[in-house]
């Protein structure tokens, strides 16, 4: 693999995975070879769209590829756990969209099986690739604001979504929070870690999901965040980082910024900009790079997006759906959503 490009599988057809795609096949080391759906005619269309050479009308054949180096899986959330752990059982390594999973559970699943395999797994969070996003970290790790004392981050779409969306549709994980809240979330605890206590309160739809959601996340050492995210109000997806000294905001797009402005005490505001290739899909490009990167190296996990990392972001929205009472198909009734989750505090 280090004197080859790194060959792609695509597992689903639809917008993101035509996205990834797009950003993909603009790489000079990497190879689209194979796409799946569970709709030959779909695999076709998408394999002519793109001239990828195979198209398979079923997941199983994609994951028995053994041409194929890692899969990309990009179904909807609910599906994450049964695509990607088929391709980890086949010996493929896999980049799995996100939320990573249903559950934290499922997650751990997944990672288990990657580790038994010797596979590579990674969510597809990428905000953490994105250039401007790791230098707002870095320089939160230096201490450029002082210790961390609050971080807000949104993200909410106007919608509205009709109850047969699939973001209406319990069965196929609806709901803001693992579409849109997962990147508020991510975000915090890109910055802070876990946190100690959860508190979040949410507005339900009919069928279950939640239409939009607010939580405020905790630590020991004092920091909070406050995150919201909405199907049915669009919002500015700003994000802001207060410390001790001084505070980075990020007017939009925060999980795929052009640019935040550090604030410092006694001094003038410094505007920090990035690639304008990296907009709402562009930066798509950093994380498929660092799999290869990983795969090249040997590594079977990220270090820019580790697996102990993605548990912990899934362990927290866990944590929020239970404060509201949002539960899946098949999920325990009794709110044991995810029995591995630390103590917490209920809102």
């Amino acid at each position: 693999m280090t004197e080859r490009s790194v060959r792609w599988g695509i597992l689903a057809t639809g917008g993101i995975a035509a996205a990834f795609t797009a950003d993909l096949i603009d790489l000079p080391d990497a190879e689209v070879v194979a796409v799946a759906s569970r709709s030959q005619g779909s695999a076709d269309a998408f394999a002519e769209r793109f001239g990828v050479p195979r198209a398979y009308g079923d997941w199983n054949a994609l994951a028995q590829d053994a041409d194929i180096d890692v899969v990309y899986v990009a179904t909807p959330h609910a599906a994450h756990r049964a695509a990607a752990g088929l391709c980890l059982e086949a010996g493929r390594n896999v980049l799995c969209e996100k939320a990573f999973t249903l559950n934290a559970r499922e997650a751990e699943e997944l990672v288990a099986l990657a580790k038994a395999r010797g596979s590579f797994l990674m969510e597809a969070m990428w905000m953490y690739c994105n250039p401007l996003v790791r230098r707002l970290k870095a320089l939160v790790d230096d201490g450029a604001i002082g210790e961390v004392r609050h971080i807000q981050a949104d993200f909410g779409l106007a919608g509205p979504f009709p109850p047969a969306h699939r973001l209406r549709d319990p069965a196929q994980g609806g709901g803001a929070l693992l579409d849109l809240g997962v990147y508020p979330v991510s975000f915090a605890q890109l910055l802070l870690g876990e946190p100690s206590d959860v508190a979040a309160r949410a507005v339900l739809s009919a069928e279950g999901v939640d239409l939009q959601t607010g939580a405020l996340l905790s630590w020991d050492g004092g920091a909070m965040a406050s995150v919201h995210c909405s199907i049915v109000g669009g919002t500015a997806t700003s994000a802001s980082v207060t410390g001790s000294l001084g505070r980075i905001d990020v007017p939009h797009g925060f999980f795929f910024p052009d640019r935040f402005v550090l604030h410092r005490d006694g001094r003038d505001p410094q505007e920090f900009t990035g690639d304008p290739a990296d907009g709402p899909r562009g930066s798509l490009r950093h994380e498929a790079a660092e799999v290869m990167r990983a795969l090249r190296a040997g590594e079977t996990e990220s270090p820019l997006v580790p697996l102990d990392g993605t548990l912990a972001v899934m362990r927290t929205l866990d944590a929020i759906r239970d404060r509201v009472g949002v539960r899946y198909p098949g999920e325990a009734p009794d709110g044991d959503i995810a029995p591995e989750a630390p103590e917490l505090t209920p809102a």
